[in-house]
């Protein structure tokens, strides 16, 4: 009988459904856990006292001070690294418990995992993001300098920056060949992306040729696009080009999320389709030897 005849919603269309309501159980699990909580308050923490300590320096060459032009930069910072390696440690880890395995004996299991780790990643960055803005607009003035429009332009480059950079993480978790690995040959590659990217210092000073490499990747446009928001319009002066090339930054954004959401679904499928009994028992071996 078809899904029509028996009123039942389609098999796929009720995985995402799952996969939904999965992702959103995950988030509030996490709003509960006291891991959690001290993840967002102690990195929360260190970064409003780092920018309390620098409150009234002047950054070089303008009249903004320091938390104004840091705030963005490391706000970018978070969205950026925080959902490719986060997702990215996810998925390796719940291919090696046998998570996975027991999504792909499911309809569309796949399917439904994937949303629920979209949905779970995607809501875990706000937390973050609030923890920090919150108290940074009660101690420090004039971080917002584009009123509503800066607002509309803060949420816009979050949006396209989660959507140009979480399904890479997926990627990253899915082609290495354990957990233990993420943090070598999937982060390495990351920190020396965003440390090329602008975020923490002035591209300008790198070599032309990095430059022109800090502008492939979507990390660079997600810092511009958080300093378009935050900062006045003279500030663009200091950016490449002397402006904030909105077009270009909606324009690389997008590609990147195109591509990784062409590109993620194929790699998990075929992921899926290696995994097995056998090689969960052999991970979750090598995870006792790794702890040993």
């Amino acid at each position: 009988m078809s899904a029509a005849t028996t009123g039942r919603p389609p098999a796929g269309r009720a995985a995402v459904r799952l996969g939904l309501q999965r992702g959103w159980t995950e988030f509030v699990l996490s709003l509960r856990s006291p891991q959690d909580q001290a993840f967002y308050l102690v990195s929360a923490l260190g970064t409003l006292v780092f920018l309390w300590i620098n409150r009234d320096d002047a950054v070089e060459g303008t009249d903004l001070l320091y938390p104004s032009v840091a705030l963005p930069s490391i706000l970018g910072a978070l969205l950026a690294f925080g959902v490719v390696i986060g997702p990215a440690y996810a998925l390796a880890m719940e291919r090696e418990d046998g998570t996975l395995l027991r999504h792909k004996a499911l309809p569309h299991g796949m399917q439904g995992y994937v949303t629920g780790q979209l949905v779970y990643h995607s809501l875990g960055l706000v937390p973050s993001l609030l923890t920090i803005l919150v108290p940074g607009f009660l101690l420090f003035d004039g971080l917002m300098s584009g009123g509503a429009v800066g607002w509309l332009t803060l949420a816009w480059v979050v949006v396209l920056g989660l959507l140009a950079t979480l399904p890479w993480g997926m990627v990253l978790g899915a082609v290495v060949p354990s957990t233990q690995k993420v943090g070598t040959w999937g982060m390495l590659p990351v920190l020396v992306i965003t440390g090329i990217s602008g975020i923490f210092a002035p591209i300008q000073a790198l070599w032309g040729w990095l430059q022109v490499v800090a502008q492939v990747f979507p990390t660079y446009w997600i810092g511009l696009g958080m300093r378009s928001a935050f900062l006045p319009d003279s500030a663009a002066a200091a950016e490449l080009g002397g402006s904030w090339r909105p077009g270009a930054t909606v324009a690389v954004l997008v590609a990147w999320a195109v591509a990784g959401l062409l590109v993620a679904p194929r790699v998990l499928r075929r992921m899926a389709r290696r995994q097995s009994g056998s090689q969960v028992q052999a991970a979750r071996e090598a995870a006792l030897q790794w702890v040993r």
